[in-house]
């Protein structure tokens, strides 16, 4: 065994931050969830699909823009009826948010583009970190908010199926 062996400054670094991050994560130093998803310990029963205390409610520093979509009460072959299937894109900028939904009747695929992205779901004691690259599943058991907590704006793009029938949501509901 070679106790001299040399590795550039930058391995070395990148290994010390490595270890220096994982041992804060295993201490418990980690309040945010990693990787887009809920720690299996972190977990919870949603108590209803009522916001909770803290939550926000009302959009701030968004912008939701349809990209476009296909009214599939025109696809007979498709066999779903009274749904928009919708492409939008969403800029979240700093201290921007996404208030408080639920996907009870609206399936949706986010994709974040760019950034990085905190979601407050009704089903994690911790708030999940999402980052460019990633994808969020938004099914029927999602009620949640997201927030740039960032410096810089988070782009994302939403696939849903939209009900077309629901007149108690505006067009652009988060």
């Amino acid at each position: 065994m070679k106790f001299g062996t040399q590795r550039p400054r930058a391995t070395w670094r990148s290994l010390g931050l490595a270890g220096i991050y994982t041992a804060a994560m295993l201490a418990g130093g980690g309040a945010v969830a990693e990787a887009g998803q809920c720690p299996v310990d972190k977990v919870i029963a949603p108590a209803s699909s009522d916001p909770p205390r803290g939550a926000a409610t009302t959009p701030k520093d968004v912008t939701d823009t349809v990209i476009g979509s296909i009214d599939l009460r025109q696809e007979e072959a498709v066999g779903v009826n009274n749904r928009l299937f919708r492409l939008r894109r969403l800029v979240v900028q700093p201290g921007g948010v996404v208030p408080w939904h639920s996907h009870g009747n609206r399936p949706a695929l986010i994709y974040i583009v760019e950034g990085e992205i905190t979601e407050y779901a009704s089903t994690c004691s911790v708030p999940i970190l999402h980052r460019a690259g990633e994808t969020a599943p938004e099914t029927h058991a999602t009620a949640h908010w997201w927030k740039n907590i960032g410096r810089k704006p988070v782009v994302l793009l939403s696939a849903d199926l939209f009900p077309t029938t629901d007149t108690h949501t505006d067009a652009h509901t988060m």
